[in-house]
């Protein structure tokens, strides 16, 4: 008994601290339409993002459905009431529409957002 209650213990004291690590972030925007473009024409965007929390926010990784790049991420924890962002890059040399996902993992609330890009590469 004196094992299960340690052991009962432990798990609540390491999902307290798991929630307190975590914190809230509000992205501008979530959907980035490139609209119609023309081929090779710029296609660096920037998600703007703020921590609505009250712990720092850090980037743990960031995932890609598409052939695009991220660019730049924050490579240091943003504060509670910054902003931070995320450029991407869509090689635009690729005709046809833009339906894609970047999924964004990190200490916030849920774990993972999920961004889109959407759009039409035109000759």
């Amino acid at each position: 008994m004196k094992y299960f209650v340690l052991f009962l213990t432990v798990i609540s004291m390491s999902l307290s601290i798991q929630a307190q690590k975590n914190t809230t972030i509000e992205f501008e925007n979530k959907v980035i339409d490139y609209g119609t473009i023309k081929k090779g024409s710029d296609g660096n965007r920037t998600f703007v993002f703020t921590n609505t929390g009250s712990t720092d926010f850090e980037v743990a990784s960031i995932f890609s459905s598409c052939t695009c790049d991220v660019v730049s991420k924050p490579d240091v924890p943003i504060k509670p009431g910054e902003k931070g962002k995320i450029i991407v890059n869509y090689d635009t040399k690729k005709l046809g529409p833009i339906v894609k996902t970047l999924t964004v993992k990190g200490n916030m609330e849920g774990g993972i957002v999920a961004l889109k890009l959407k759009g039409n590469v035109v000759e």
